[in-house]
Parts: structure tokens; sequence; C-alpha cells
């Protein structure tokens, strides 16, 4: 049985998902939630609560991996700086564990789980609610599930391999070349 941790690095809202997998397409949510830092204004304050928090998810739920996002290239380099930071924190937390890190793009997560590089925060969310079986998702921020996201894509790359039916034309071809991966209610 594995359990993966997923996490969204941010510096206002850090989002994360944890699921307990077992055989090829059983993953189950255990946790979803968010760290709130925009309360905090100082930016090391945030990296502390990160590196704290992180230890603590660790610690609570045990997980076997870690999947993070990577974070994407923007215009605003300061804001890159502050995402590194934060990314580089929370996997700092980890590896004080002795933790394994599996990193994805983005586009790579939003793939796996929706078919579609460009999904939204909103496709992802629904998509993850088929997967995993789930009626709703208690949240307040799509972080959350971008977290989980991270998770559930590892996940899919480590049963199915890295370059399984990632493209597809339509929801249809993408369900027949995912069999498994969403659940009917």
């Amino acid at each position: 049985m594995r359990t993966i941790l997923g996490i969204d690095p941010g510096t206002n809202v850090l989002g994360y998902g944890i699921i307990r997998c077992s055989g090829k397409n059983n993953a189950k949510l255990i946790v979803l939630g968010v760290i709130e830092l925009s309360k905090y204004r100082d930016h090391y304050t945030k990296l502390k609560v990160i590196f704290e928090r992180i230890q603590q998810l660790v610690d609570e739920y045990k997980p076997n991996e870690v999947a993070i996002e990577a974070p994407f290239y923007g215009k605003n380099v300061q804001s890159m700086l502050k995402l590194g930071r934060a990314q580089g924190v929370a996997m700092a937390a980890v590896l004080s564990r002795s933790i394994p890190i599996y990193e994805y793009a983005p586009r790579k997560i939003k793939l796996a789980i929706t078919g579609v590089g460009s999904a939204s925060k909103e496709q992802v969310a629904a998509m993850l609610k088929n997967i995993l079986g789930e009626k709703d998702f208690d949240q307040k921020y799509l972080d959350a599930t971008d977290g989980l996201a991270a998770a559930v894509c590892h996940f899919f790359q480590g049963e199915q391999g890295e370059s399984n039916g990632a493209k597809a034309s339509s929801w249809e071809e993408f369900i027949r070349k995912n069999p498994g991966r969403i659940k009917n209610k």
C-alpha cells in the first residue's frame, strides 16, 4: 500500500492532498486541505510555517512518496523567487524525513488528470471527484485540489508509466485510453 502526499506550493495558499493507493487503479482520498499563509506579512515566517506544517503532515500521515508541482515560469521574477523558496522549503521538510520527492510540471499534472494540459482548476477538481469517487470536496480553495492532483498524477505515473495515453482528442477517447481511472457511481 502506498500513501502519496501531493503539494501545490504557494506563498499565500499552499494546497495539499493525501491519497492511499492499493492495486493498479485504487486510490482513496485521505485528506485535502490548504495552509493559509496570507495572514503572515513576513515572507520568512511563511517559509517557517510551510516547513513546520509539511513536517506535521508527513509525521501524521506517513506518506511513502511526495509529488510536488513545479513552479511555472512567469514574467514576475520576484514572484518566481518567492514561489521557488516556498517549494524548496516544502521539499526540505519532506527530505528531512527521508521521503522521496517527484516533481511534475503543472501542464503534465493537468494532462494526467483531465487529458488536457490546459485544463482549468475547476476541470481538474471535477475530474478528481470522478476519479476518486467522491461526491464533493469540502474545500475553500482550488489550491487543495491542485495538491491532490499532483498526488493522483504521481499515482498514475507509477502505475501506468510516463507515456500511457496522455493525449486524447475527446473525453470519450481519454476515458477509453485510461480504463479504471474514473469510478462510475
